[in-house]
Parts: structure tokens; sequence; C-alpha cells
């Protein structure tokens, strides 16, 4: 009996027929799902390039941190800007503005440029390496 068992090799061990067949369904059935992640990130990117119309008239102009979870932000909604609480769970408005401020770093002679100005700057190879 011993014999018979070395011949037929033990179960399991090693790619036989079957199991070369069950690793390429496997492989296939891998690649089906990671085209299908794909295919779904792109059609939901264009359905939000769609929706997309509505951020020319909502935009962040600035914030501050309150403490380790909240912000104060400044949002400009059309030509009213307001401050704006903003916690876990919950964003409250604190205050309109009557008059808008003009938040134009460039408007201001000796202000700093903005983080996103530097970087925008470094990346594009303009700015002198500090």
């Amino acid at each position: 009996m011993a014999a018979e068992e070395v011949q037929r090799g033990t179960p399991g061990l090693g790619v036989t027929g079957d199991g070369a067949a069950h690793l390429v369904q496997l492989v296939l059935g891998l690649i089906v799902v990671v085209a299908a992640i794909l295919v779904l990130g792109f059609v939901l990117r264009r359905i939000h390039g769609l929706s997309g119309g509505l951020s020319s008239d909502f935009r962040v102009l600035g914030s501050v941190s309150l403490g380790s979870r909240e912000r104060m932000v400044l949002v400009q909604v059309g030509d009213v800007q307001m401050v704006v609480g903003v916690a876990p769970g919950r964003v409250q408005t604190l205050h309109v503005l009557e008059r808008p401020i003009d938040v134009n770093p460039t408007a201001v002679k000796g202000a700093d440029p903005s983080f996103a100005q530097r970087l925008r700057t470094a990346m594009s190879g303009q700015g002198a390496s500090s």
C-alpha cells in the first residue's frame, strides 16, 4: 500500500492539471476585480466632474486651526463671505461678513506667498532650492 501512495503522490502538493486550471481561474478572477475597480473609479470621476458646476461658486479662502479637531474657515459663496466653525460632526456659521475681505496675497506688499504658490514654484523648478 505504501508503494501505491508514493506513485500517486500526496494530494495538495505540486501543481497538477486540476491545480493549474484552478490557478488560472484565480488569476483571471483577480484581473476582472482589478479592472472593475478601475472602471468604477473612472465612472465616478466622470460623474463628479459633471456635478462640479457649483464648485466655482463655493470657495474656501482660508482656515485657522482652533484646536486638535476644530477649525475656523473663511468661505466665499458667490459674492458673500462667511466665517464657519468646523468640528467633528458639526458645521456652524459664525458670522456673515458685510464687506468681503480681500484675500489676494499679492495685494499686500511684503506678504509671503501661500504654501500652494511656493509648492507650485518649487515643482516647476523656477524657485531656488533651500
